[in-house]
């Protein structure tokens, strides 16, 4: 069990991500941490999540004190501070860094905001661990499928992201630093299920950018799982990328309109948004290969390889334009949010 007793440390601790991976640390998949550190800048997302985790409806200052000297606790602070991620890094043995600005739109219209979190933030991170004498042996950066061939702020700031975590391995030997890449979580915050959801709720209508759209679609468990499987078998600068189905925007709106009388519109493509998205380029085909079910594309510094790869796993891109999931495949995979909505509605 390869987090048995590790300090563990989750950046952007109280995000989708970091909380259903923090929700997977304590279940002790990966062995029973001796501490999990939630760090991010939102106190009251931090206040509500440590609420669920004593399972309390309410808290006075003692519990927040008391708190502290439990398995989870919590840390206030910014990816973007060098002396604050200092504090968080130098008593943690394994890092997950899933803080991002990660909505599209908004990094088209804050950029340098964006260019703060997502890079300067990986940059800190790995200057922590270069400068200081840290006990950190592991850290593991998480990506995007729009840091592959980028065309919006988000994901070239994604893709610089996984530039400087996989360069710190040539600088920090110490430490292994590996990502993780994959597309669309389902129902995450910010994405187009939830919007979806809420579009029906309101009569419609709903709102697709264009009828050829197309995404990967995975669970937050499937995340999750690509996480600790690079944890356990990935590389020092190898990216993880799941094998996941793809299918297009309109049949997801469809199924989950489940035969009611609401209108879908096409308004147009949004500032940075791509038709199709990618996991793996066809200029990174040639050095990926297929490990335990997962594509995993090898580091492109040469210091890093300790072999060429002689049998690439793709022979072209790994994209979402491939549909593979029909109507009824995405009914099967999209159940449990269709029948909660109905239940909503009924009510």
């Amino acid at each position: 069990m390869l987090l048995e007793g590790k300090r563990v440390l989750v950046t952007g601790g109280t995000g989708s991500l970091g909380k259903a991976l923090i929700h997977r640390l304590l279940s002790g998949d990966m062995g029973r941490p001796a501490k999990i550190v939630a760090f991010s800048r939102d106190e009251a997302k931090q206040h509500d999540m440590r609420l669920e985790y004593l399972q309390r409806q309410a808290a006075t200052d003692e519990i927040i004190y008391q708190n502290s000297r439990g398995l989870l606790t919590f840390r206030i602070g910014d990816v973007r501070d060098y002396s604050s991620m200092l504090q968080a890094v130098r008593e943690a043995d394994v890092v997950f860094h899933t803080a991002a600005l990660k909505q599209v739109p908004t990094c088209e219209y804050f950029p340098f905001e964006a260019v703060q979190t997502n890079i300067l933030g990986a940059q800190n991170l790995a200057r922590v661990i270069r400068e200081n004498d840290t006990s950190v042996e592991l850290v593991m950066g998480i990506s995007t499928d729009k840091a592959c061939k980028p065309i919006n702020v988000m994901g070239m700031t994604k893709a610089l992201q996984e530039r400087i975590l996989i360069q710190a391995n040539v600088e920090c030997p110490r430490t292994r630093f590996t990502c993780v890449r994959y597309g669309n979580v389902i129902a995450s915050r910010g994405s187009v299920i939830p919007l979806f959801l809420d579009q029906i709720r309101q009569g419609g209508p709903l709102t697709i950018t264009l009828k050829e759209m197309t995404r990967f679609l995975l669970t937050m468990d499937q995340a999750v799982d690509t996480i600790f499987a690079a944890v356990c078998s990935g590389l020092p600068g190898e990216t993880y990328v799941p094998r996941v189905p793809s299918a297009r925007v309109v049949d997801i709106a469809e199924v989950l309109i489940n035969g009611r009388s609401i209108p879908i519109t096409y308004v147009g493509i949004r500032p940075g948004e791509k038709v199709h998205e990618i996991l793996v380029s066809e200029e990174e085909c040639h050095r990926t290969i297929e490990r335990e079910g997962y594509y995993v594309i090898c580091p492109i510094l040469p210091e890093l390889n300790e072999a060429p790869v002689s049998c690439p796993a793709l022979s072209d891109e790994y994209s979402s334009a491939y549909v593979t999931l029909d109507r009824n495949a995405l009914r099967s995979l999209l159940a449990p949010f269709v029948e909660i909505e109905s239940e909503k509605i009924q009510a």
